[in-house]
């Protein structure tokens, strides 16, 4: 890990991206997932927010190290979730 402003940068610029992603898919979509175009917004926003704080404050007594390359993990997991959900709309 370089440090955690790139991290933070790096979050960022991945859930703009499939943020504009899912306002694409949902304007040129059916008309019948704009609902389910809402709640997938909603849980990119949830999910960037909450990766940003967990890189601000990291759980006391864990290498940062490990902490870190757990937090990136867990963090491309969720965004192949949320892919796989864009895409099906």
């Amino acid at each position: 890990m370089a440090n955690k402003r790139t991290l933070k940068h790096a979050i960022n610029a991945i859930c703009e991206e499939l943020f504009a992603e899912c306002i694409a898919a949902s304007l040129y979509g059916a008309e019948t997932n704009k609902e389910n175009a809402e709640a997938l917004l909603f849980c990119i926003l949830k999910t960037q927010s909450d990766f940003v704080a967990r890189v601000s404050h990291p759980e006391p007594g864990i290498e940062p190290k490990a902490y870190f390359k757990d937090l990136r993990e867990k963090f491309s997991a969720q965004i192949s979730e949320l892919v796989d959900q864009v895409n099906a709309l």
